[in-house]
Parts: structure tokens; C-alpha cells; sequence
């Protein structure tokens, strides 16, 4: 074998065990989804990260009237900027929502708005031990109408994770937001939290239970809402997470359902 020849075979060989090295020095795999809840983890900087809810669907029942939403191409894409921060963008691709009031039935489809945020973790950007971030967002109005919110919105989500032994940990989402007036003109005050635990099933496998309650002062009418939820998920390798969940509406003013799943896949 020529000199030319071994230097290359030497260069491919250190470039290889190099990207493995890198691979192995990622954190563990932390995505948003499945859950109401969300995680004060970062990305490692200069990698990527798709999240992508391949199927969800609502139903919503009010006196004699049914609402169901079935979306799908929900994504999220999130990209590690430092150790410490990363950016996103999430974006529906498809909303279908069936509308039935006694005999008469109608049909929107379309589009959803976007949502770009920043979150800036404080302690343990890797979600270990206790973790907190702030995330700030802004939501752009180019859902079709009667999909998206018509307007304009921004909001503040403080997400904390605390671990305890076992492969238990806590979860608290806290979220305030300049929510869009129902009539699509002007904002209003809402704000929210998620309580949730996570436990560990298996190496691969991990479930969650939430309770949320919320509380939204539109101009129109005050309301709350107070949800249930259980995901579940299971990561067959360390880049790649498939997920279900439900959620279960507590009042008259939440959903009845929600049933989803998804997949994960970091690069």
C-alpha cells in the first residue's frame, strides 16, 4: 500500500472515529412532544431537530354541537445556537376541522399560523437534576382564516424539570401570553401551567401524566379550562423517539379528547 494511500486510510479512520465521538458526547435525546407540558432542555449547538405529529385529533362538544380537528404535519424544528440556547419554528401543515349544529355540517381546512421562540436555559441545559429555561415566542398570522388566530401574539413559558430518584422527575410549565381576541383583533391576558411526572418504564421506554389548567380573559367571555393527559414514548435508538398521548377535558369548557402520535428524529 502506497504512503498516498495509508495517509488517507489514516485521515478516514480519525474522521471516523471523530463523528463517533461526537455522536456519543450528545445529550440525551429531549424533545418537546408528546405531552401538554414543555422541557427546559436545549439542543447541542450546531445540531438540528425535527419533531413531527403525524396525527392528531379533537373533539369538542357544546350543548347539541360537534367540532372535530384533525391536524397533521404539525412540525417543529429546533436548532442549538450555544451550550445554552436554541431557537424554533413550528408550523402546521395541514387542519381540518368538521363543524356539525344539529342538521347542518360545514368544513374548513387549511394551514396553521407560525411560531418562532427562543429558549434560554439557566441550570442543566441538559434537562438533568434541575433544570429551568425561559422561552419567549411570537406567533405570526398566516393560517388560513378560521384556522389561525387571525392576529398577531407573544407569550412567556418558564418550563422546570426537578429529578428524583428512580426515574421519576417533575415537571411545571408556567406560560403567560398576549393571546388574539376571539374576533381576531386586539389581545387579551392568558396564562396557564402544566403539572406533570415523568417515569423511566424501561431503558427505552418512559410515561407521563399531566394535569393543566388554564385560564383565558378574552374580551368575549372569561373562561377556564383543566385538562388530563397521558403520553407515552419509546426511543429505539439515541436520535429517533416515536410517541402517543391523549388528553381528557375536566370541564365543559375543555375539549372532551384528544388523541396523537408522532415521531422524533435529531441530527
Amino acid at each position: 500500500m502506497g504512503t498516498r494511500n495509508k495517509a488517507v486510510l489514516t485521515a478516514a479512520a480519525l474522521l471516523l472515529a471523530a463523528g463517533t465521538a461526537r455522536a456519543e458526547g450528545l445529550r440525551d435525546l429531549c424533545p418537546d412532544r408528546p405531552g401538554m407540558g414543555t422541557p427546559p432542555c436545549t439542543m447541542d449547538p450546531g445540531h438540528v431537530q425535527f419533531e413531527l405529529g403525524l396525527g392528531d385529533w379533537t373533539l369538542t362538544r357544546q350543548g347539541g354541537d360537534r367540532e372535530d380537528d384533525l391536524a397533521t404535519g404539525d412540525l417543529l424544528v429546533r436548532y442549538g445556537l450555544t451550550s445554552d440556547l436554541e431557537m424554533q419554528f413550528a408550523w402546521t401543515a395541514y387542519t381540518r376541522i368538521r363543524t356539525r349544529t344539529g342538521n347542518a355540517v360545514a368544513h374548513r381546512a387549511g394551514t396553521g399560523d407560525v411560531r418562532i421562540a427562543l429558549r434560554r436555559n439557566l441550570h442543566n441545559p441538559d434537562g438533568s437534576g434541575f433544570s429551568i429555561a425561559l422561552m419567549p415566542y411570537v406567533s405570526l398570522p398566516t393560517g388560513r382564516d378560521g384556522l389561525g388566530a387571525g392576529d398577531w401574539g407573544a407569550g412567556m413559558l418558564v418550563p422546570v424539570t426537578y429529578a428524583l430518584p428512580h426515574g421519576l422527575s417533575l415537571d411545571l410549565t408556567a406560560e403567560a401570553d398576549a393571546a388574539v381576541d376571539a374576533d381576531g383583533s386586539g389581545r387579551h391576558l392568558a396564562y396557564s401551567a402544566v403539572f406533570g411526572m415523568d417515569v423511566k418504564l424501561t431503558e427505552k421506554l418512559s410515561g407521563t401524566a399531566e394535569l393543566a389548567v388554564a385560564r383565558d380573559e378574552d374580551p368575549s367571555g372569561h373562561a377556564n379550562q383543566v385538562l388530563a393527559g397521558l403520553s407515552a414514548d419509546w426511543t429505539p435508538s439515541a436520535n429517533t423517539q416515536f410517541d402517543v398521548g391523549t388528553n381528557i377535558g375536566l370541564d365543559r369548557n375543555a375539549p372532551d379528547a384528544e388523541l396523537y402520535f408522532g415521531v422524533v428524529r435529531r441530527f
